[in-house]
């Protein structure tokens, strides 16, 4: 108890002095304001570019499928669907041991394992003949990237602080919408492609995207370090420094990666990870839906043509990435993980409402960006609020491999709402969408009246003189402020 004592008196002595603004503390945020740039040139995009690529290889069926790959390998009723939805089935398999084990097995290993892997699976998809070898390469090609993304998101934890992490979970979110318009750019230009040694431009599509993908596996051996001691670009100073954030935030990111069953029952029986966990099966819903079908959509449902298809998803997809990168500086710089999404969640739900009526194709297209308003912004920013709000660094973990678990449930139900056959008005599609975003925007409000009464009851704890018992502290300690 002693020592948790200290510690706390050490965290609280630092707190004064940067409230207090001393020479001491603006030297220190000069280092730590440097140390920060260098990670973000370093660390965020080696990941935001695993993120493109993965997003660009699971999504690219929906170009794949406009462009002729449902009549060339005989697919018939809803197995395009049933393709796409067995994706997440796998996925949801992977991410939560994922979330256990990477960092034991060390994530300088793990990420260039999986994504060589998903790689030569991505490649291979440009040789399937039918249907059966459609879903094999689907089933595989999920199973790896269900590991990709909680070894992104717990390696960004160990890295920077839980009031830095927001922007950076959003740099993924970012990529992702990214990947949604390089993928609309690529499947464009590979439509000159068509023909060339005797394959239609769908198999070039994803034997480039595989090519490249294995490609920065083997980058991502040198790219991506085993921990800030060994990193080949911080210096002995950036090292101190990473050492002394790391102290700081030790009850928050722990650091041995040897989690055990108590953390996992402590993030199982905490309420907050299955309330952000269901919202999150919903926002996931829509984003998927709208990130592997919007080119279908365009083509069968706006009746454009197939090369108008495969641009017209480019500047939606920008739109997206441009407003979920103001509202992750917003939730960053001013703490506003909840209201950022309220308030663009409506947005998003009008978007649906509109797809909903009757009105002409402009008007339509119009609602796309009205939806990618909201579905990056909400998914990305409702995980980086739960990560955030966690601790020790097991519980966190556990809680958030239990939201990812639950997160792709809303991928295999993504993959059956926009059915072939809802063709022009996918109004199954539409409307299960509009009310995914309306339940995610109650429950937020749910999640935030959990918040606020835990901190009411910490706060009668403290006044009481309280104090937890060493190698207890976890986020429901007095000490522990949740982020709103």
């Amino acid at each position: 108890m002693a020592s948790s004592i200290a510690e706390e008196k050490a965290q609280d002595s630092f707190t004064e002095d940067v409230e207090q603004e001393t020479p001491e503390s603006i030297e220190y945020k000069k280092k730590e304001a440097k140390l920060l740039r260098k990670l973000d040139l370093f660390i965020a995009p080696v990941m935001m570019m695993l993120m493109l690529i993965s997003y660009l290889d699971r999504g690219n069926i929906g170009f794949a499928a406009t462009q002729g790959m449902i009549v060339d390998i005989g697919l018939k009723g809803s197995e395009l669907n049933t393709a796409v939805s067995v994706f997440y089935i796998f996925y949801i398999l992977a991410e939560f041991p994922t979330s256990i084990l990477v960092k034991r097995l060390q994530f300088n290993r793990v990420i260039p394992f999986i994504t060589f892997c998903w790689g030569i699976v991505c490649l291979s998809t440009g040789f399937v003949k039918g249907f059966s070898s459609l879903v094999v390469t689907r089933i595989f090609l999920g199973f790896f990237e269900g590991c990709l993304f909680p070894s992104m998101t717990l390696l960004l934890c160990n890295w920077y602080k839980r009031e830095e992490l927001a922007i950076r979970v959003a740099y993924l979110f970012i990529a992702s919408a990214l990947s949604g318009a390089f993928g609309g750019l690529l499947a464009w230009a590979i439509l000159h492609m068509d023909g060339v040694a005797g394959y239609p431009g769908w198999r070039w599509l994803y034997i480039l995207e595989g090519i490249i993908t294995v490609v920065w596996a083997a980058m991502c051996i040198f790219l991506v370090p085993k921990n800030y001691q060994t990193a080949y670009f911080l210096n002995d100073e950036d090292k101190a420094l990473m050492k002394h954030r790391a102290e700081l935030a030790e009850s928050y990111s722990g650091g041995t990666g040897h989690y055990t069953m108590k953390d996992i029952k402590e993030a199982a029986k905490d309420p907050k990870s299955w309330g952000h966990g269901v919202i999150q099966i919903a926002v996931v819903t829509i984003l998927y839906g709208f990130g592997t079908f919007l080119p279908i959509i365009i083509k069968n449902g706006f009746h454009y043509s197939t090369v108008q298809s495969q641009y017209l998803v480019i500047p939606v997809n920008l739109w997206g990435a441009i407003v979920y990168a103001i509202g992750a500086y917003i939730s960053d710089k001013y703490n506003a993980r909840f209201l950022t999404m309220v308030v663009c969640a409506p947005v998003g739900i009008a978007g649906y409402a509109v797809l909903l009526c009757d009105v002409s194709a402009g008007v339509r297209y119009f609602a796309t960006y009205l939806i990618a308003t909201a579905c990056f912004l909400c998914t990305g920013t409702n995980i980086a609020w739960l990560s955030g709000n966690c601790a020790p660094d097991g519980k966190r973990a556990a809680s958030l491999g239990i939201l990812l678990a639950l997160t792709n449930i809303g991928g295999v139900v993504s993959g059956q709402i926009y059915q072939t056959k809802a063709a022009p008005k996918y109004t199954l599609g539409h409307s299960w969408s509009l009310g995914c975003l309306a339940f995610a925007w109650i429950g937020w409000w749910i999640v935030r009246y959990m918040y606020v009464k835990r901190e009411a009851g910490k706060e009668k704890l403290i006044a009481e003189g309280y104090v937890t018992p060493a190698g207890e502290y976890t986020d429901r300690s007095p000490g522990f402020k949740y982020q709103f």
